[in-house]
């Protein structure tokens, strides 16, 4: 492992981790804190509903991150652009938790707080397919691991985020931590910046890209070249991956807000919450290596059809009452199952398109399949708003088909994983598209 493909990892590790931290520290808040805060006006199912609303927003921004910082990504570079995500996330999340309530300016609170939220969505939407690629064009070899790496920068920044959260409500009353308590993790994001833009300054360009950079001809837009030349591949990709953010959604937001409704303490919830991420950290290591083995496509397939089958078991497991049968759900689903699915999406990604598009290609499916991630606790609120919060059987229907739809998609892709990253100097854009087609 040389030392820049160390530094890389590193980079596109820690990168990610404060991302997500930032990103799904507002996930954690607006299942437990947003509603009272910003909503304090309405009944508090509907609350619980536009706090999930605000939290959609994010998801939403996020493909226009990915084409906006994967458009310069593969013009300009793929550091500038990391370095540039990570001072607008930080800097949001830290505004974030600066904001007023209701209670004090009423409805601009909620208005500032969505607006802050496309901030983050858009950072981290440019965030993800960067990080990604630092890797993946450095490594010569076992690029599902290396890639990996940044996928688990997301539970692992969930463990850290939840960790903050939960702390904070330990260490204050019920009044004071919906007063300033939960204002303290968001606030941390100035320091967790500052750390990340550190080690972010140490890692060197990609080969991939500075060899496609010499390659002296005339490109076109990076969005109009992955449209026009990967189209199919670029639906498919988002086929791929919808269902796996449509579960990460479901474990690490719609479950938390579900768990406290059917009477688990919210210490238990969360704690929960941070043992699987931890779990999700090692599953997705785990089964990205093997990926390098077997191929992408059969360990992604094997997670959606497992997990079709399990979204029946989860709620029944989470409304038992008992905690030992909470954490245990949310283990195997966020630490086992679902890392099948999600963990070799950051190779499958970045061996799809070409150098020269590849950040937007890669940052466009991913982020447009991450939609499923901001949609679905919303949905599912309204599902639950709409029987009185009683049957989860629709939730556990809506996650299958979902499953069912990755599956087709995956079947219908090549597999990637023997895939060159570095571009033919001696050959055409055009040549590479049609030849990269074929494979």
């Amino acid at each position: 492992m040389s030392t820049q493909l160390r530094r890389a990892v590193a980079s596109s590790f820690l990168g990610s981790l404060i991302e997500y931290y930032d990103f799904l520290l507002y996930a954690t808040a607006s299942a437990v804190v947003f509603g009272k805060v910003f909503f304090a006006d309405l009944d508090p199912a509907l609350a619980t509903v536009a706090s999930f609303g605000t939290f959609a927003t994010g998801y939403l921004a996020r493909p226009l991150g990915g084409l906006i910082f994967g458009h310069f990504g593969d013009r300009l570079g793929r550091k500038r652009m990391l370095v540039l995500t990570m001072t607008l996330m930080g800097v949001s999340s830290f505004l974030i938790g600066l904001l007023p309530g209701y209670d004090k300016i009423g409805s601009v609170a909620p208005v500032g707080l969505v607006v802050l939220r496309v901030v983050q969505g858009i950072a981290v939407g440019g965030e993800w397919g960067g990080a990604v690629l630092m890797s993946a064009e450095h490594a010569r070899s076992r690029r599902g691991l290396w890639a990996g790496f940044t996928n688990a920068g997301a539970p692992s920044g969930m463990v850290v985020s939840t960790l903050a959260m939960s702390g904070t409500a330990a260490l204050t009353s019920e009044a004071d931590f919906l007063a300033w308590g939960w204002r303290i993790p968001f606030l941390l994001s100035i320091v967790l910046l500052g750390i990340g833009l550190f080690v972010r300054s140490r890692v060197d360009e990609t080969p991939a890209f500075l060899a496609a950079a010499k390659k002296e001809e005339r490109r076109r837009l990076p969005v109009v070249a992955v449209l026009r030349d990967h189209p199919r591949v670029l639906l498919l990709g988002i086929g791929v991956g919808l269902a796996a953010f449509v579960v990460q959604a479901t474990l690490t937001t719609f479950v938390l807000a579900y768990g406290v409704q059917q009477g688990h303490p919210r210490q238990e919830v969360l704690n929960a919450l941070t043992v699987s991420s931890a779990c999700a950290v090692v599953g997705i290591l785990l089964w990205s290596a093997l990926s390098d083995r077997v191929g992408r496509r059969p360990v992604v397939l094997a997670g959606v059809v497992v997990m079709a089958v399990f979204g029946f078991l989860l709620f029944p497991m989470v409304r038992s009452g008992s905690g030992f049968l909470l954490v245990l759900a949310l283990v195997i689903g966020q630490g086992v199952i679902h890392p099948m699915m999600y963990g070799p999406l950051a190779a499958l990604y970045s061996e799809l398109f070409a150098t020269e598009n590849r950040y937007t290609g890669a940052s466009l499916g991913y982020q447009l399949a991450g939609l499923g991630a901001g949609f679905a606790p919303l949905i599912f609120a309204q599902l639950q708003r709409a029987n009185g919060g009683g049957s989860t059987t629709p939730v556990s229907w809506t996650i299958a088909a979902f499953c069912v739809l990755s599956a087709v998609c995956v079947l219908a892709l090549k597999e990637t994983n023997r895939r060159d990253l570095t571009p033919d100097l001696t050959a055409s854009t055009a040549d590479r598209q049609r030849e990269e087609n074929r494979q």
